[in-house]
């Protein structure tokens, strides 16, 4: 929808088409739009507080994961004083922003979608080659970005008109929706443009103004999407762009007292030190923080005997290995019937050992590298201790200049086993063997995150028994158990997963606002 459609009653949310591209046009769109994203690798990107750009003296570098040697953007390394600026600059233009009408904000918000509809071959071709994504996945993300922008203003027109309070006989009552004042929005690498849009729109419309904290591995990606704020012509007030360490000034974001929320997607140990920080009142601060923590997992997919083995063996295959694993949301247990173990392994090895692992800019590669050196290392310890913990069926590390791991199953993992139980975050799948189903539930349920899950089986009791009886936030039933879409499965989990804010779905903006409910005498 475009800004010149835009009314206060748009057509349905629709989710946005990804690019065939088996099209050729597509295809030679997306290979100039490589072309030209490398001719603009290592300029260098401001600081933006508040509309005011800003350099410092020490600089962030993030690199090409395929090819490590190429600097794909320099950045400002923020400081203390950065942080604490952006901070008060929010609190200042807050008041302003949050009397500005919903259906204001939520035109900024279709306009962006355009934009970002308009830049979808650049966007894709930054998050090759700052992110490592395949073409496929890159247009996923960028889909994704555009999805929330159209869903989330289409909610904040509902949350403008709440639903009508009961009427005491001599009142006029109603509920009105408050924005909560100046937050932090803190996305993660692996989905470095959709995450980021989704938090930091969902904390706009709803009157808020933010400062987002992009990771250093994908700070390109957040300033383009800075470009496109601007473009799509949100306040410069409104928002500001802090790059750098999140050790020099994450903390100062966090525990600023004019910080009134913090929106957070990473990994678990991060996410309980935000909310152990934002839990504690600072000098001056008159509110309780909040925290909205996605925070990672350790997901299961269930294959019952009852199923057809063929389907399992490629959904679990997909979702283990689809962007190199680096999804919260990948599958990194498979769980499977004892009856159908062994011809489950033969399936699946057979699938992975024609996996391509290479740079991300080939569309023959469906797999590219890990993100950054310290996650190879990380990963491939885990391997490592995945061969003593049970039996390498297939994987281990890939050669070439970039990051690159190949997919690697375990098999016959015992549930107390480290791959089991630690999130990896890599393309490292232990395979388990379960007595039956109900002990294969059980199997799943033992963790201690509670994201995603998915069930293979054709017998409706059984899927049901999962309905009931599997704890995670996203349940799916006969398919993977990632890519989830935005207004169709609203996504977050249960434990150490997170606070379960369900990003993508109808309650989510509930998180970036406070509820006011006002009575007037009548008579």
């Amino acid at each position: 929808m475009s800004a010149s459609t835009f009314s206060t009653s748009p057509t349905p949310f629709q989710n946005e088409p990804y690019t065939d591209f088996s099209q050729p046009a597509n295809a030679a769109a997306m290979r100039q739009a490589l072309a030209q994203v490398c001719s603009e690798f290592a300029a260098e990107y401001d600081l933006l507080i508040a509309g005011e750009r800003r350099r410092t003296p020490h600089k962030l570098k993030s690199l090409n994961p395929s090819n490590p040697a190429e600097v794909v953007g320099i950045h400002q390394k923020g400081t203390e004083k950065d942080a604490a600026d952006a901070v008060e600059k929010a609190h200042a233009y807050f008041p302003e922003w949050s009397q500005t009408a919903f259906q204001e904000r939520a035109a900024l918000l279709f306009r962006l979608a355009e934009v970002l509809r308009t830049r979808k071959y650049e966007f894709d071709a930054w998050l090759v080659y700052e992110a490592g994504k395949s073409w496929v996945e890159a247009d996923a993300d960028v889909s994704e970005a555009i999805d929330f922008c159209e869903y989330y203003a289409r909610q904040a027109l509902k949350l403008s008109r709440p639903e009508p309070l009961v009427q005491l006989h001599g009142e006029r009552n109603e509920l009105v929706y408050l924005p909560l004042g100046a937050g932090i929005i803190i996305p993660p690498w692996n989905f470095p443009l959709a995450i980021m849009a989704g938090m930091a729109v969902a904390a706009l419309v709803t009157g808020n103004t933010v400062v987002i904290k992009p990771s250093s591995d994908t700070p390109t990606i957040a300033a383009k999407f800075a470009e496109a704020l601007f473009e799509a012509g949100f306040p410069p007030a409104s928002f500001s762009l802090l790059t750098g360490s999140g050790a020099a000034i994450g903390d100062t974001l966090i525990i600023h007292p004019k910080t009134r929320f913090i929106s957070f997607t990473g990994s678990r140990d991060v996410g309980l030190r935000i909310n152990e920080l934002a839990a504690k009142p600072q000098e001056g601060q008159i509110w309780i923080k909040r925290v909205i923590a996605e925070m990672g997992g350790k997901d299961a997919i269930v294959v019952d005997r009852e199923t057809d083995l063929d389907q399992a063996v490629q959904g679990v295959l997909v979702s283990a290995f689809g962007y190199q694993g680096q999804k919260c949301s990948a599958c990194s247990r498979a769980i499977v019937d004892a009856a159908v173990y062994d011809d489950f392994l033969d399936k699946l090895t057979e699938k992975v050992e024609r996996i391509k692992v290479g740079a991300s800019d080939d569309p023959g590669n469906y797999m590219g590298p890990v993100i950054n050196a310290r996650a190879k290392d990380s990963i491939l310890g885990y391997i490592a201790a995945g061969k003593q913990e049970g039996r390498l069926i297939a994987g281990g590390e890939s050669s070439g200049d970039g990051y690159f791991i190949q997919p690697t199953v375990i098999a016959d993992v015992d549930s107390k086993a480290r791959i089991f139980q630690e999130e990896i975050f890599g393309p490292v799948l232990a395979v388990t063997k379960a007595d039956n189903f109900d002990h294969a539930l059980q199997l799943a349920n033992d963790s201690e995150y509670g994201l995603t899950g998915a069930v293979y089986t054709d017998n409706p009791e059984k899927a049901e028994k999962a309905r009931r009886q599997f704890f995670v936030g996203n349940l799916y039933i006969n398919r993977k158990c990632t890519g989830a879409m935005v207004g169709a499965h609203p996504f977050g989990g249960f434990n150490m997963s997170g606070t379960d804010s369900k990003a993508g779905g109808p309650d989510y903006l509930l998180q970036f606002v406070q509820a006011k409910a006002i009575a007037e005498k009548t008579g």
